[in-house]
């Protein structure tokens, strides 16, 4: 089957969406072993090393639970676990991806309180601490907050919102969505006194999509013993158990279990300090090539921007889908779209993952050309400033 059904073209397909990332050949080749018995001795030997290991990316000490899903599926299961129906959570809309999370609370008949924003910023952390300091009774019972809002390019503080729930005196439970930013922008589970973190394979982790992650506090750990909702697929209980001996209690992802015991291999070769430098430096390379070109990022704070990926607002009057599918056809790379009320507004560059900076430059410069081939109003030359940048910054 053809499953690329675009225009043949010559050479690798750029794959500069926000996600799912490329995937190193180091990875595609572990998953490329043969699938072992799930219940046999070499699984279970397998299953608690990478198990222990994991904990290593999400800094924590305490326990990752993995299930065979998307990212979607750790949020239910980081709610089902820890809430139960009627009660009352904080959520900050920072973007599309913080929305979606607010229709699923509220499909689980939880009630969020919504705090609005304008999608060019992370969480507000002051309109966090009021709302908590005005929950005398404390039926606020978790605040969920997005750490990199993969629509926007916004980068929450979730040292911050920690600091602010514990300025309030509150007891919330805190939810965090790693989901583009595990692997690529630094996150500390258990400094910042994070109850459970949601993850997902397909991004920093260096995966295809498949399989998602709940890091896990002990204060977590006891609300869900008298949790209400509804659960079965995503309990812990069960998870946990079968996990103290490296197994799991029902048939795992195994060939994506082995693609991530070899890609926490190589973000700890590589040493996380240096895999969040990396990303911090591609990600102000791409911004001086989008400042040079004459444009904005969505994202108007600088102490949010994001390190995985970039959001870029094109000037009234012109197409950001139009600009994509032009980048495509003529150049065989794939942008992120603009999602919900950025539709058609913005663009968005993935530079996550496993990548350097040639991959960058060839990213930019097909970008530019792309704006070229489009008729956009630009000024040339933003490719060479990010080169500048990453000369000076090697």
């Amino acid at each position: 089957m053809a499953y690329f059904q675009s225009k043949p073209a010559a050479g690798r397909h750029f794959l500069q969406i926000p996600g799912p990332t490329n995937v190193p050949d180091r990875v595609l080749r572990a998953m490329d072993n043969p699938t072992m018995d799930h219940r046999g001795p070499d699984f279970g030997r397998m299953g608690k090393a990478l198990l222990d290991k994991v904990r290593a990316v999400f800094k924590t000490e305490g326990p990752v639970v993995i299930y065979p899903a998307s990212g979607t599926g750790a949020w239910e299961a980081a709610l089902a676990n820890t809430l139960s129906p009627g009660d009352r959570v904080l959520m900050c809309e920072t973007g599309w991806f913080a929305h979606l999370w607010h229709e699923m609370a509220t499909r689980l008949q939880l009630q969020p309180d919504y705090i609005r924003t304008d999608w060019r910023r992370g969480a507000d952390v002051a309109a966090i601490e009021a709302k908590l300091r005005e929950d005398k009774g404390h039926e606020i019972k978790a605040v969920c907050v997005v750490h990199n809002e993969t629509s926007t390019g916004c980068a929450s503080r979730i040292d911050e919102v920690r600091r602010a729930m514990d300025a309030a005196g509150h007891p919330a439970l805190l939810l965090v969505d790693t989901i583009s930013s595990l692997g690529s922008i630094d996150y500390r589970h258990d400094e910042w006194g994070v109850d459970v973190t949601v993850a997902g394979s397909q991004k920093g982790l260096m995966l295809p999509p498949g399989l998602s992650f709940n890091a896990v506090s002990e204060k977590a750990l006891k609300a869900s013993e008298t949790a209400r909702m509804p659960r079965s697929f995503w309990d812990w209980k069960p998870m946990l158990a079968a996990n103290a001996t490296g197994y799991f209690p029902y048939t795992p992802a195994t060939n994506l279990l082995y693609a991530l015991d070899t890609a926490v291999d190589m973000l700890l070769e590589e040493g996380l300090d240096n895999v969040f430098a990396r990303h911090d430096r591609h990600a102000e390379a791409t911004r001086r090539a989008v400042r040079h070109w004459g444009f904005e990022t969505q994202c108007a704070d600088p102490r949010h921007h994001s390190s995985s990926l970039t959001a870029v607002r094109l000037p009234e009057g012109h197409s950001a889908n139009a600009l994509r599918a032009t980048i495509l056809e003529k150049f065989n790379m794939s942008l992120g779209n603009g999602l919900g009320q950025l539709n058609d507004r913005v663009f968005r560059i993935g530079h996550l993952g496993d990548f350097g900076d040639l991959q960058l430059v060839g990213t930019l410069g097909g970008v530019e050309m792309g704006l070229k081939a489009a008729g956009i109003p630009f000024q040339p030359g933003g490719v060479l400033a990010a080169m500048d940048y990453l000369n000076g910054n090697a």
